[in-house]
């Protein structure tokens, strides 16, 4: 901020800062980064109000980041991917739960690495979901992604009373795989409390569920899928679609088409089966951290993720947050480990300036292990260039 001297001149001092950035993934988690770039900006600025609020887009540290903005951290016994048990968390205040998918289903959760591509399963979810439930609360932020699963969320709507047969009346087998034998789904078993909740679908992907740009094709690979199993995966799951059609209707379809249904290897669908709707992850997640009111409070907003880049735009944290923050009026800078946009990208996004750590340590190994003290060497740099 500006404010004159006895002789009149403008002088720059530190005015207060919200540190709102999300994950270094596989290095520092979004409460970690607040840490950091607090601890280098005060380094410079030792009595500098630094408030900090970790985001998330509705992926992988979604919970942490709820649990860090003042919601109570809930843990349950769920099933893993490949069923193996495995201690999951969602988030509450109130009568409001966050509820992350890849805290029960994610990649993480999968034993030693091993990725199952045709036969992970999203049934832990469903259990995290009935977990929120049994707290009464009345809405639900269901944030999808870093999926280890393909399943179109038959797993999750498994676990909530629906059942998928086969033609001999058995339990089709878990996984994207198995629901190429589905012959009939009965969804008269789903919990009724679904019907008293608000369910959000938390995303920053829209794409639909299958065809070249859906669940199996899209991003089959990450969780380890052949071309041959994106194959037999997007078949399944466009035959997935068609039982269900057969069971609710019309609607089935419409929301195998609609954007966030591809989301987490397809949970997005089985979420649009229960009613849920669907919004972008980091507006969702802005909404329920209570961002407005902390960036009223603020002159410069510091944000970023591991790294910068053309994906960044489309929906992820520090998009949203120089969004919301250039729309209040607020500056705004970036952290990153690696940067991939040009300074005028950067501007469009809302973004002065963007500092990746790679800056002060080209080598990238070294930047992923030790990127909490570059880190926190980078944060003394944007103390000197913007608050003293």
């Amino acid at each position: 901020m500006q404010v004159a001297d006895a002789a009149g001149n403008d002088v720059r001092t530190a005015g207060r800062v919200l540190v709102a950035a999300d994950k270094f993934k596989g290095s520092l988690t979004a409460v970690q980064v607040a840490a950091r770039v607090t601890a280098g900006l005060r380094r410079v600025v030792p009595d500098l109000d630094v408030e900090s609020l970790p985001v998330a887009d509705g992926g992988d540290g979604t919970v942490d980041a709820a649990v860090a903005a003042g919601f109570e951290r809930r843990e349950v016994r769920v099933a893993g991917p490949l069923g193996h048990e495995v201690t999951a968390a969602f988030a509450l205040r109130g009568d409001t739960a966050v509820v992350e998918m890849a805290e029960a289903s994610g990649l993480q959760r999968l034993p030693d690495g091993v990725l199952a591509p045709l036969t992970a399963s999203t049934y832990g979810s469903g259990e995290l979901l009935r977990a929120a439930l049994d707290a009464g609360v009345r809405t639900i932020v269901f944030g999808v992604g870093g999926s280890a699963t393909t399943d179109g969320g038959a797993g999750m709507l498994s676990a909530l009373g629906a059942r998928f047969l086969d033609g001999a009346g058995d339990p089709v087998p878990p996984g994207g795989g198995g629901l190429a034998e589905l012959a009939r789904a009965d969804l008269s078993g789903l919990d009724p409390r679904l019907a008293m909740v608000d369910l959000v679908l938390a995303s920053d992907v829209d794409n639909p569920l299958t065809g070249p740009k859906g669940a199996p094709a899209v991003y089959g690979p990450q969780k380890g899928a052949s071309p041959d199993d994106v194959t037999a995966l997007d078949a399944a799951l466009v035959h997935y679609a068609k039982v269900l059609e057969q069971a609710i209707g019309p609607r089935a379809a419409e929301h195998a088409a609609s954007p966030g249904a591809g989301a987490a290897g397809g949970i997005g669908y089985g979420a649009l089966v229960l009613g849920a709707r669907f919004r972008p992850g980091i507006e969702v997640m802005l909404d329920v951290l209570g961002f407005a009111p902390a960036l009223e409070r603020v002159s410069l907003v510091i944000t970023g993720e591991g790294s910068l880049d053309t994906q960044t735009l489309h929906g992820k944290a520090p998009a949203g947050v120089a969004a919301a923050a250039r729309a209040a009026g607020k500056e705004v800078v970036a952290v990153c480990g690696r940067l991939a946009l040009p300074p005028e990208t950067l501007g469009r996004a809302g973004i002065r300036r963007a500092y990746p750590l790679t800056e002060l340590e080209p080598d990238v190994a070294k930047c992923i292990a030790d990127a909490g003290p570059i880190l926190q060497r980078v944060a003394e740099n944007i103390a000197r260039d913007f608050l003293v």
